[in-house]
């Protein structure tokens, strides 16, 4: 039996769950700003394979607010988003991201789980379908929901350019 695995298409702004080598569905994505690119600090989303490491934020209501990975207790909404207009916003579940290809993403300063790449939750307010992001791949939670909920620890993920 084939594993799920994920296909994120960085040109396209599409992230597609594959099953037993079927197409389940396809989610809008935000991808890095600044395209795409391995590099520590550059602010662009890793290309190459990499799994799923970590699964975090299972069970917790849509709208969590995390902080390193954390949820802070707090709940989004357009009161706290009028505190922290310029948060980089990381709700309702992570799936933490590590590379699976020596020298492309994972090790040195182009290590994929080092840099904290994520698939993560947004605001529902927030456009998909055009780079924004920091180097996450940026989802609306209800979409995240249904893809977390399908994804297991060590899923594949390929992320093209």
């Amino acid at each position: 039996m084939m594993e799920p695995r994920l296909l994120v298409e960085i040109e396209r702004q599409i992230l597609t769950l594959w099953d037993a080598g079927n197409r389940r569905t396809s989610y809008p994505v935000a991808t890095g700003r600044n395209g795409a690119g391995e590099q520590i600090g550059s602010g662009c989303t890793p290309r190459g394979r990499h799994r799923v490491r970590l699964r975090i934020g299972d069970g917790c209501p849509p709208g969590t607010v995390f902080r390193g990975r954390r949820p802070t207790g707090e709940i989004y909404d357009a009161a706290l988003a009028a505190v922290w207009p310029e948060r980089d916003w990381i709700l309702t579940r992570i799936l933490w991201l590590t590379g699976c290809e020596p020298g492309r993403n994972r090790g040195g300063c182009v290590d994929t789980l080092r840099r904290y790449i994520y698939i993560h939750g947004c605001p529902d307010s927030e456009p998909l379908g055009e780079p924004r992001s920091h180097g996450c791949i940026r989802m609306h939670n209800q979409d995240l929901i249904a893809l977390f909920d399908q994804t297991p620890n060590g899923t594949l993920v390929e992320i093209l350019a």
